[in-house]
């Protein structure tokens, strides 16, 4: 699935100081990602609040990035959650005219077993008209879908085409692509790790940081795609203070500080998130300015 390989970016929902969703940042975001080497972009993943966006909102979302698109890249909708009917009922609804594939996470908060796991996207699979991509993120689920349970999945179902890993844990990436189908993605849902998986054999990263800095972090990728590990690490390197710094508070307040600074859109988000603080804003300009982008 050559749509899914090098850099996508899980975009922002940019809100207006009353909260409701400014869509003149979100076309300034769209438009400079696609001037500066992104791959794909990503709708309605977490760092876009998916959880506080309004079904209404959501498809007011799809439609606008189709449209500032204009099929200029791949577009990957997000459609997931822990009530598998209501995923499907979703997923059964959706226009997905503009929409080449679907992200959609592991169950949250039910905590199920393996074979819960497995029986869920075995459910999301046969309803899909679109490539999926999975997605493990631990972290936020309470609850690890296993290299084996992944592995499953992959064997098992021609449309789960990749998985974005996002559980920080190197071990487990190993273990993926030691054992993976051979076109079966594996793709970094860590940005603090997405060279290194990238180098061991993967096939990039769906990014928080890179739509803030996308000429550089789709470049880094693109060279450990192309196995140049010494300019891939220098670009790392450099990345390495802001990355750790969108993620010291929580996602997504750290990347709206992020795009503020660069005048892109504000920092507001939806509650139960709050604004980065006052400390982490003021870091977050230092560095930016470190990196000649203010």
């Amino acid at each position: 699935m050559t749509n899914f390989i090098g850099t996508g970016v899980a975009l922002i929902t940019p809100f207006k100081s009353d909260l409701s969703i400014d869509f003149d940042a979100l076309e300034r975001l769209v438009e400079f990602n696609i001037a500066n080497g992104t791959d794909y972009l990503v709708v309605s993943g977490t760092t876009g609040e998916s959880v506080t966006v309004t079904p209404e909102e959501k498809k007011e979302l799809i439609t606008f990035v189709s449209k500032v698109n204009n099929k200029r890249l791949p577009l990957v909708l997000g459609i997931g959650g822990n009530n598998t009917a209501q995923v499907i009922n979703e997923i059964e609804t959706t226009d997905f005219a503009t929409v080449d594939g679907i992200l959609s996470v592991s169950p949250y908060y039910s905590k199920p077993t393996q074979e819960g796991i497995y029986r869920h996207f075995k459910a999301v699979s046969e309803v899909s008209p679109k490539p999926i991509i999975l997605y493990n993120v631990p972290g936020r689920t309470s609850s690890n879908m296993s290299p084996e349970t992944t592995l499953r999945l992959a064997n098992d179902f021609d449309n789960i085409v990749a998985v974005k890993e996002a559980g920080n844990n190197v071990h487990q990436y190993l273990e993926l692509l030691r054992t993976k189908p051979k076109k079966f993605l594996v793709l970094s849902g860590d940005d603090d790790l997405a060279i290194g998986v990238t180098l061991a054999g993967g096939s990039g990263v769906i990014s928080v940081i890179g739509q803030a800095l996308p000429k550089e972090f789709s470049e880094m990728i693109r060279c450990g795609i192309a196995g140049k590990a010494k300019e891939a690490y220098d670009i790392h390197f450099k990345l390495m203070p802001i990355t750790g710094m969108i993620f010291s508070e929580n996602n997504p307040s750290g990347i709206k500080a992020v795009l503020e600074g660069l005048n892109i859109s504000k920092s507001h988000v939806r509650l139960p998130l709050v604004e980065a603080t006052d400390q982490l804003k003021e870091k977050i300009k230092t560095e930016l300015k470190t990196l000649g982008k203010s």
